[in-house]
């Protein structure tokens, strides 16, 4: 028995299906000119044959695709465009390869390589540029009013100007009072600094966040400042764990098991005033051995326990800020593979695919805690307290 060799049966099962597409293809558009003709404005018109054209689909390519025709030369099917040489899906192609880290040239270069078309790195950087008007449009939404919760972090890039520097990036996270987190902007350029961050602030307040409960971010000198100014009536959560990882080099070897052991008495205690009762205790231990340590988390004592003035049950989403910090580590992820970016508008056409696609994933879960009646009783009450409604105003 002759055994048919693998290619052989891979070619002729591409064949087929690139004559089925080819098919269902002409006959749509037989039925397009049927339509057309029928109109009583094309009474004077009539059908012209056909033309052959070619289409690369990623089915594959349609090299005598019979395109009809009329006489008055105005019938345009609907299939594709009239000078479109391909279905669209090599350049959502390429939109996906520049998301996931790729660089311009490794963009032409894996196409070519792979369906023998031409794409110069301007082609691909073109195809991208197309991202910029949606970015623009994104940045410019609105806003819900309430947000229970909002995050805010930096994250370093390398961007080429005159020359290759670090630049940040300006995230902004948030849950609403319904419970869904979503990223609300983010900003590139600059070095970070507590203006810039009230410039952020200033950009979520007239796209509508006017009111806001609590406020979690590190310990950059100024932001908290920046912060208030924005939002006076929101609280300050200072993070824990970065506190925490910021204190563990400070401390000796031999004792540091214990030194963070003993920090976790503060913030696992049962309530606010347990918390600093075991901080006192903490203090009269290290105090001697660690006193610029201690004296650091006293003086962030209330904005490092903010978290116990809120419901139990969403502590573990708002103590730290690992929510914003692990988004940032996808993204980080996604720029390692390049050394640098060639311009902020580089930088935020990835940032902006990644943004997008974390929003989706977000976009209809409630983040664990939120969604119970009793905590959005409590946080709803919160708001009442510190923005009443105009009725209630007048009422008094």
């Amino acid at each position: 028995m002759t055994m048919i060799p693998e290619n052989s049966i891979k070619n002729l099962f591409e064949n087929l299906v690139t004559q089925f597409i080819k098919e269902n293809l002409e006959s749509i558009m037989k039925a397009e000119i049927k339509h057309f003709m029928a109109d009583d404005k094309n009474e004077h018109n009539s059908r012209n044959g056909y033309y052959k054209r070619a289409l690369h689909t990623k089915y594959g390519h349609i090299t005598d695709l019979e395109v009809p025709r009329d006489r008055n030369g105005v019938f345009q099917t609907q299939v594709f465009e009239p000078y479109q040489r391909r279905d669209g899906w090599l350049e959502e192609a390429v939109i996906q390869m520049y998301k996931s880290g790729m660089g311009t040239r490794d963009v032409a270069r894996f196409i070519e390589s792979m369906f023998g078309s031409h794409y110069s790195p301007t082609t691909v950087s073109n195809i991208t540029a197309t991202v910029l008007e949606d970015i623009q449009n994104w940045q410019k939404r609105s806003l819900k009013k309430r947000y229970s919760v909002i995050y805010l972090d930096g994250l370093y890039v390398k961007l080429k100007r005159s020359t290759v520097s670090g630049e940040v990036i300006y995230f902004a996270m948030g849950i609403d009072d319904e419970g869904h987190r979503q990223i609300l902007g983010f900003y590139v350029g600059g070095q970070e600094s507590s203006n810039g961050w009230k410039s952020v602030l200033t950009d979520l307040y007239s796209r509508g966040v006017h009111e806001v409960l609590l406020g979690v971010f590190d310990g950059l000198p100024g932001l908290e400042q920046a912060f208030k100014e924005v939002y006076p009536q929101a609280d300050v959560q200072h993070c824990v764990v970065h506190k925490v990882r910021s204190t563990f080099p400070k401390v000796r070897v031999q004792h540091k098991t214990d030194f963070i052991e003993d920090l976790k008495t503060i913030y696992n205690a049962l309530d606010h005033d347990c918390a600093l009762a075991a901080f006192d205790t903490f203090k009269s231990k290290w105090n001697r051995l660690y006193p610029k340590e201690v004296k650091s988390w006293e003086e962030q004592l209330s904005t490092l326990l903010t978290f116990y003035h809120y419901p139990a049950l969403i502590k573990e989403a708002i103590y730290t800020s690992n929510p914003i910090e692990r988004m940032n580590k996808e993204i980080r992820k996604r720029l390692k593979p390049m050394n640098s970016l060639t311009n902020m508008d580089a930088a935020e056409k990835i940032v902006y695919l990644d943004v997008i696609a974390y929003n989706e994933r977000f976009e209809s879960r409630v983040i664990r805690g939120f969604g119970d009646p009793r905590v959005r009783e409590e946080l709803n009450q919160m708001f009442e307290e510190r923005y009443p409604s105009s009725d209630a105003l007048n009422e008094n």
